[in-house]
């Protein structure tokens, strides 16, 4: 085993220590001396959120369209290697539940050049039946069913197959759902048709915002997303995670990195996207858009471009969404285990 493996094995163990330290906090903290106390919240706090960075430079073949069986394979080993497993069905297992309803949040904005990749979100869809959620009970959504169609996926509803449409078919919520500076009315397929989120975005550039990846593809999910571009959407795209109901039913992103964008997003600009052929993986949203953030910047000074900080969009919205008053998760790169395979 290398060293680096070693090390990896090494982190995992010491987050479900901690991990498991949590979890029996509320009942055995009472029993342990002031000194072990300190100790165990130490402990807690030493534990790291991991990012996993999966490529496949062979994605693609000898040609455009993105391989199916290779996809499966790249998913395989991002998600094991996120959740330190050696058979590729028991991430699925200890993710999801059998009689839960699973949302697949993708993101078609891009066009076809920019979106979810549809071959990523099939291997996605057959793992999650396989590990006993059926066919029905999953749904692939967006905002628009035609902005769907447009980038590759096909509409079904009913039926015991994969669902896949657009809020615009069912419509929002009618009572407005507030925190701090938001309020908005959500998608019924987020509050009605989903007790787990799993979320599917893309590695992008942001004309505004810096980037947009985990955090920021929430704001499909909503009536009024314009409302909140202001100040490069912060505090405004923390404020939207911050939402029980985005909250309490994420429980992965998959970022989809095969095409990525390093200037001129979210649309897609063929001069400014590059063939990534890979994955990005994380239980902590904040976590993995701090490490998109700084892949987009190293292509960016490849490229011989401005830092986002010095074309004046730097993404601050990460870092409100790791502060006190949210907690979303960790923007702290000392604190990131990021684990490329």
């Amino acid at each position: 085993m290398s060293a680096t493996r070693s090390a990896n094995r090494r982190d995992f163990l010491k987050k479900c220590l901690t991990s498991a330290a949590v979890l029996g906090a509320s009942g055995r903290m009472g029993l342990l001396a002031p000194a072990e106390q300190q100790q165990q919240l130490q402990a807690t706090a030493l534990a790291k959120p991991r990012v996993v960075v999966a490529h496949d430079a062979m994605l693609r073949g000898a040609g455009a369209t993105v391989d199916s069986h290779r996809m499966l394979t790249l998913l395989d080993r991002a998600m094991q290697a996120l959740f330190d497993r050696d058979n590729p069905l028991e991430p699925w297992k200890k993710l999801v539940r059998p009689g839960e309803m699973v949302g697949v949040k993708v993101n078609a904005l891009g066009g076809r050049g920019l979106s979810s990749n549809v071959q990523l979100v099939e291997a996605i869809c057959e793992r999650l039946q396989e590990a006993g959620i059926k066919a029905s009970d999953i749904v692939v959504w967006d905002r628009d069913s035609e902005e769907l169609e447009r980038v590759g996926f096909r509409v079904v509803t009913g039926g015991n197959r994969v669902q896949c449409f657009g809020t615009d078919r069912v419509d929002y919520e009618q009572e407005l759902v507030t925190h701090g500076s938001v309020g908005s009315r959500l998608s019924r397929i987020l509050t009605e048709r989903c007790n787990v989120l799993i979320n599917v975005p893309v590695l992008k550039d942001h004309d505004g915002a810096g980037v947009t990846m985990a955090l920021k593809n929430m704001y499909g999910v909503i009536h009024n997303p314009n409302k909140y571009h202001p100040n490069g959407c912060n505090p405004y795209i923390a404020d939207l995670n911050m939402l029980p109901e985005i909250r309490t039913k994420m429980r992965l992103t998959i970022c989809d990195a095969t095409t990525a964008c390093f200037e001129g997003g979210p649309g897609y600009k063929p001069e400014y996207s590059w063939k990534n052929n890979g994955l990005i993986v994380s239980q902590d949203p904040v976590a993995l858009d701090y490490t998109g953030w700084q892949i987009i910047e190293r292509k960016r000074t490849e490229k011989g471009l401005k830092t986002l900080e010095g074309d004046k969009r730097a993404p601050h919205y990460i870092a409100t969404a790791a502060d006190a008053l949210h907690r979303l998760g960790t923007n702290d790169p000392k604190r990131i285990a990021v684990v490329e395979v």
